[in-house]
């Protein structure tokens, strides 16, 4: 590679990591918050928070990379054109085309890398996301061992344990249950056990009083009990065997979409088809998205003024792209056969920046021709 596209391209990489950082860090915090909320109002640990959100890391870095490359794109060729330097390299005789090129080799590793995140890394973490956060929504312990809080494992149902001894022995316990129209049942103990029987998850509460209050006449029964057992299965399900998402799925079984899969997974043949070609047209996107940046700025040449009128085209040209994307991808959702239209943006996107790149290179499309004189000289 020559030395000047390493140079171009040692600083779209440079500015590019900074970007992806900076994007990566702000959606972060953003679903650390809510996460972190989520996580410590089901009573779960610290460590769990961070496997989760080590998790869905890949899937936040696939949304933040094709934008960190059109930004890179942008501010590379922006601080290149204001410092003279495409000037110069323009005169020595580089047409618009060959200045595309480090841009090209830096959009294809941005796409190589997408395309092992969209392919491999993705789909794997997501499956195990869902898989812990299925386990989570089920653990007993996090539910309903969780001492000194009022906790309502689901509607109606209302429990309190006062504490919770090492041997997993639940003290003072509380339990409300609303879930009858025709009556209302309370429950304390003294002491309970969490077990796990054939029918299912089993609260056993020793030594404890029920309390009936039938809505229609507002008469209270009351039934002292040396040991009660209170299904809770309905409550927390146990762990069983779960479908599998759309975006869980391998690339192959989405481009091949059997009538086993579309029940499993509850979607449309055309639908699991689009999920798959939706996983080369993000990476794509990336590539598409640094050439057009390129290309826009590259139209303006150089200006004491700046390139805002260039940099804003390129922002409206990345919009409209982004819209016909929006629209193929719903008509590739509506039919299988029209699982071409996914690439729509891609396509606009390619013919944009090699018509923006033509102009580049023939600026005298640009120039306004000079105005005949109506009559001629006296």
């Amino acid at each position: 590679m020559p030395r000047f596209d390493r140079y171009m391209l040692s600083q779209f990489l440079t500015v590019f990591g900074f970007f992806a950082l900076v994007l990566v860090l702000m959606y972060w915090v953003n679903q650390a918050v809510q996460l972190f909320d989520r996580i410590i109002a089901d009573g779960q640990s610290a460590w769990v928070f961070l496997e989760l959100t080590a998790l869905s890391l890949p899937a936040l870095i696939q949304i933040v990379l094709p934008l960190a490359a059109f930004a890179s794109a942008v501010y590379v060729t922006n601080r290149m054109a204001s410092e003279s330097e495409l000037v110069v390299v323009q005169a020595t005789g580089f047409s618009a085309f060959r200045l595309a090129r480090p841009v090209v080799v830096f959009g294809t590793i941005v796409t190589a890398l997408m395309l092992v995140l969209t392919h491999v890394l993705v789909p794997l973490s997501q499956g195990r996301l869902d898989a812990r956060e299925a386990e989570i929504s089920r653990n007993l312990s996090a539910r309903l061992l969780t001492a000194g809080q009022f906790m309502s494992p689901a509607a109606g149902v209302t429990l309190f344990v006062r504490e919770v001894t090492e041997q997993g022995e639940l003290r003072d316990v509380f339990l409300s249950d609303s879930r009858r129209d025709d009556r209302h049942i309370g429950y304390t103990a003294s002491r309970a056990f969490l077990v796990r029987a054939e029918a299912g998850p089993q609260l056993v509460m020793i030594d404890g009083l029920a309390q009936t209050l039938m809505h229609g006449d507002q008469r209270l029964f009351t039934t002292r009990f040396d040991d009660f057992a209170y299904d809770v299965s309905a409550l927390v399900p146990d762990v069983g065997d779960r479908d599998r998402a759309a975006r869980e799925l391998t690339t192959a079984e989405l481009l091949s979409p059997t009538p086993a899969l579309q029940d499993e997974t509850g979607r449309s043949a055309a639908y699991l088809l689009h999920a798959g070609h939706d996983r080369f047209v993000q990476p794509l996107t990336a590539l598409v998205g640094a050439l057009l940046g390129f290309a826009a700025l590259l139209v303006g040449g150089f200006s004491r003024f700046g390139l805002w009128q260039q940099i804003l085209g390129a922002v409206a040209l990345v919009v409209v792209m982004k819209s016909a994307e929006s629209a193929g991808m719903g008509a590739a959702r509506a039919a299988v056969s029209a699982w071409p239209a996914a690439y729509a943006g891609i396509a606009f996107g390619l013919a944009a920046s090699l018509a923006l790149l033509l102009v580049s290179s023939r600026p005298a499309l640009l120039r306004r021709r000079p105005r005949q004189p109506a009559g001629g000289a006296a």
